[in-house]
């Protein structure tokens, strides 16, 4: 199946591209944070793992480690459970929603009520509607989350499913390579991807840390000492990558190939005008490249 606009990029990743940028509002949009403050959380990363968290209920710091895989273990700790003794999940949920409303209403202008919008709304949740909920615990907690009905709320609450679905795989891939949430950013940065200093402070890794990481995957012979991969190493992070996206076609393989071309039609331009406002960084921690 092939997605006009991305010869050469496996389908399930040219989705990605578009719907992560529109769900990844969430984590850089000022309107996010500003309510998360509102809602009583404290600072920027009680409200990320707050707000992520939250469809999972009141869980613990270990579940929050566990199913996102990729922070030290002190920063989910430091935010959670404490967020829940100043905002119930049920809270947080409502002032998360309600912030991107408003800030995709911002950043995509008039196009927010037309009906390009209305139509990718509705490809996007038969999409995500049709992804099973086994083995993929984040996409399930989301999955049980009511419907918001405006449409351009109903678009992000799809592309949030569809992440969170491809996010489940990706970790599978990653536990079956053997590499853990920090070799996964180690190999990242040796791949050229993002800078090892970005992402020791945005997942909270010590220079320790990674330099034990570093040996560890130069003794698997994944990485050279001068820190580039070396031949098995790019192997294996390829292999990672097209495990990720097969695990990720199952809602494509659902909405079919004229509808999924549509969909990619419908996207490209409402996330090429959030990536034209400088509102999500790049490159960022999510290895996220703009839509090519």
């Amino acid at each position: 199946m092939a997605v006009d606009g991305d010869a050469g990029t496996h389908p399930a990743r040219a989705m990605w591209q578009r719907y992560e940028t529109l769900h990844a509002v969430v984590y850089f949009a000022p309107e996010v944070a500003e309510a998360m403050v509102r809602v009583g959380l404290k600072g920027f990363w009680m409200g990320y793992f707050g707000g992520r968290a939250a469809p999972m209920g009141p869980v613990g710091p270990e579940l929050v480690t566990a199913t996102f895989y990729n922070f030290h273990p002190s920063m989910p700790a430091r935010a959670i459970p404490d967020a829940w003794s100043f905002a119930t999940p049920a809270a947080v949920l409502e002032a998360r929603t309600a912030a991107v409303g408003a800030a995709l209403r911002r950043l995509l202008g008039d196009e927010v009520d037309g009906p390009a919008v209305a139509e990718a709304a509705e490809l996007a949740a038969r999409a995500a509607g049709a992804c099973s909920p086994q083995g993929r615990p984040l996409f399930a907690a989301h999955l049980g989350l009511p419907w918001p009905e405006e449409p351009h709320l109903r678009l992000w609450h799809a592309a949030t499913l569809l992440r969170e679905h491809r996010g489940d795989g990706h970790v599978a891939a990653l536990l079956t390579a053997g590499l853990g949430g920090l070799e996964a950013h180690v190999v990242l940065v040796a791949a050229g991807v993002v800078d090892a200093e970005q992402m020791r402070r945005a997942r909270g890794w010590s220079e320790d840390d990674w330099a034990s990481a570093e040996r560890g995957l130069v003794d698997r012979g994944l990485l050279e000492p001068s820190g580039g991969l070396t031949e098995e190493g790019a192997r294996l992070r390829r292999e990672v990558e097209a495990v990720t996206d097969r695990l990720a076609m199952e809602p494509w393989d659902h909405l079919g190939d004229e509808a999924t071309g549509r969909l990619h039609e419908l996207l490209d331009p409402l996330a090429r005008r959030i990536v034209a406002s400088g509102e999500l960084p790049y490159p960022n921690p999510m290895g996220l490249t703009p839509p090519g």
